[in-house]
């Protein structure tokens, strides 16, 4: 049988976390759901806020409810891409219209239809370490090199030297990932300053645009008024993914968009790549209902008072237990070191405690492992004390 080896290799091993979910599915039905201490998957555990139910009901018996399961325009129905052109506009004083959105099936078809659309042969895109898992995944379908710069060590800002050497003349782009997925990391304003300044002077100096693609999916899930910068102010350059699985806690449902600013270089032709790319890929056409849904609460969050609740109890809880924790400032992730240097074997001794945690080998930053918070504030508190037995049997 003569089949793709690379994309057999992505099918039968699925990725760290996905397998972690899997195995506590499985150990939920021997010893009981509430007995497995499951921090592996980014899975959020609140509702959605009320306006997305009532938004579902009054489209089905609305004036569209006869259509609104039919195809919309490929790129999106056109009355819902005007009204997120304007909540952008009204809330980041964005520049752009509903020609400048393209919608997508979640924020991982808005990142394949960017990478797919700019890539060419020869190409590397820069991703910072650490870095969501499927980053890597995606560059590598699209036939480009993936490059890895490490953040900085401790606050896991940008390192703004390691870019400068990194970047060539064969960089396409950088995934830009704030708040960031594992670390929680919010990147300042002058941080974003200084590198909208670097990459406008590689730009140059390669007579070719370096295109940043940021990643926003966290983009609302914050906590102690800390605001997440809007990034396309502080680089012309900026392809912007979102979804809506994070803030409305609607990660089955799969909707996003990509935004391709009027401020960018050849925008128009940036668009029709994108969208050429989710035509390419089979992504057109973002679920219709759900369109309408996006359009109707956008800049609307669950109840995220949930996970600033659940992040200060493990925060708190674990640095005084002696782990070395980074503090997110936010996304529903807290990245702890590992008590001994295989982060893998720390998680299998929690694992054998029913306690589920993700190495983060496999985000490129081996020593550490990622505890989603996003469950209920009750399992937060049942873990504590079996991280206390594992800090005991490590000495910390």
């Amino acid at each position: 049988m003569s089949i793709n080896r690379h994309m057999y290799q992505l099918g039968a091993k699925r990725n760290i976390m996905r397998e972690i979910f899997e195995y506590g599915k499985k150990r939920a039905e021997i010893v009981g759901p509430e007995n497995v201490l499951d921090f592996s998957l980014g899975n959020p555990s609140v509702p959605p806020p009320a306006k997305v139910n009532d938004t579902i009901r009054a489209v089905l018996s609305g004036p569209l409810s006869d259509s609104v399961h039919a195809y919309t325009s490929a790129q999106g129905d056109a009355e819902v891409r005007a009204a997120l052109a304007a909540s952008l506009r009204r809330r980041f004083g964005a520049k752009c219209g509903p020609e400048h959105l393209y919608l997508t099936v979640g924020a991982a078809a808005a990142l394949c239809s960017c990478l797919f659309g700019l890539a060419c042969p020869g190409d590397e895109f820069i991703v910072i370490v650490p870095y969501f898992t499927e980053y890597k995944v995606f560059i590598d379908g699209t036939g480009a090199a993936t490059v890895e710069v490490p953040a900085k060590e401790g606050t896991f800002d940008l390192d703004l030297e390691a870019l400068d050497q990194a970047i060539n003349r064969h960089t396409k782009g950088i995934i830009l990932n704030s708040p960031n997925n594992p670390s929680g990391v919010v990147y300042p304003a002058e941080t974003l300053t200084a590198l909208g300044d670097l990459l406008r002077r590689k730009s140059a100096q390669f007579a070719d645009p370096i295109y940043l693609i940021s990643d926003e999916p966290y983009r609302e899930v914050v906590y102690e008024g800390v605001t997440v910068p809007w990034i396309p102010a502080y680089y012309e350059n900026t392809l912007v993914c979102y979804s809506y699985s994070k803030c409305l806690s609607l990660p089955g449902e799969r909707i996003g968009y990509v935004l391709v600013p009027p401020s960018m270089e050849d925008h128009q032709t940036v668009y029709a790549a994108v969208g050429g790319a989710g035509r390419s890929l089979g992504y057109i056409n973002a679920p219709s209902l759900f369109q309408h849904v996006a359009a109707a609460c956008d800049g609307e969050t669950a109840d995220l008072s949930v996970y600033q609740t659940n992040r200060n109890l493990l925060y708190e809880g674990l640095t005084g237990m002696g782990y070395t924790c980074v503090r997110p400032d936010g996304t529903f992730y807290l990245m702890v070191k590992a008590p001994e240097p295989d982060a893998e074997a720390f998680c299998r001794r929690a694992m054998a405690r029913d306690l589920l945690l993700a190495p983060t080998d496999t985000f490129g930053l081996p020593g550490y492992v990622r505890i989603a918070f996003c469950v209920d504030t009750e399992k937060v508190r049942k873990a504590l004390p079996v991280f206390r037995e594992l800090a005991e049997e490590y000495g910390l």
